[in-house]
């Protein structure tokens, strides 16, 4: 029979707590990006190759390789994208929240950060956007695509959230 698509559930991403746990390698969709809102092409459009390739070199770095500083760049930044998809059970994310979120992730915002610092740094990302959501909401509701100044504001307003959390905590960057 022809369905719409199947997802596969990863029993090592399981074992990694990523949840939801689905292989965006092996799971397929015929309807694909054409559900998502085109901010959200714009912005996850090459996420599928992203994670894969991140997923191949994490293999590869688990043979005990040394790695050179580029690669240790590509890993910190899959993981970080990795940690953007994640979702903390009964807490679902709204859109805008999930929009910057992942664009923090896949401009380096998150790159470098242990577990717990990475889940502070998603709350204070989602709270930045919960203060100001509606420049967000509209820019998905109206069906654009994301500009360059759009993404500029996206990061802007991320790394301002993060900033005033560092100042905060008496951190400074």
């Amino acid at each position: 029979s022809i369905t719409d698509g199947q997802i596969y559930l990863s029993p090592q991403l399981v074992r990694k707590n990523q949840f939801p746990a689905v292989d965006l390698g092996v799971s397929v969709s015929r309807v694909g990006g054409k559900a998502q809102s085109p901010a959200f092409r714009d912005v996850a459009g090459n996420l599928r190759v992203t994670l894969s390739q991140f997923e191949e070199l994490e293999e590869f770095a688990r043979f005990g390789t040394r790695l050179d500083s580029d690669t240790r760049k590509r890993l910190a930044r899959g993981a970080a994208v990795r940690a953007a998809l994640r979702q903390p059970e009964r807490d679902p994310m709204p859109a805008a929240e999930q929009l910057a979120v992942l664009l923090s992730a896949l401009e380096g915002l998150l790159d470098g950060m242990d577990e717990m610092a990475t889940d502070l740094a998603m709350e204070k990302i989602r709270c930045a956007v919960r203060r100001d959501a509606g420049t967000l909401l509209d820019l998905i509701a109206s069906g654009r695509r994301v500009g360059a100044e759009d993404r500029n504001w996206i990061v802007a307003a991320a790394r301002r959230a993060l900033a005033e959390s560092e100042h905060a905590n008496g951190t400074v960057p």
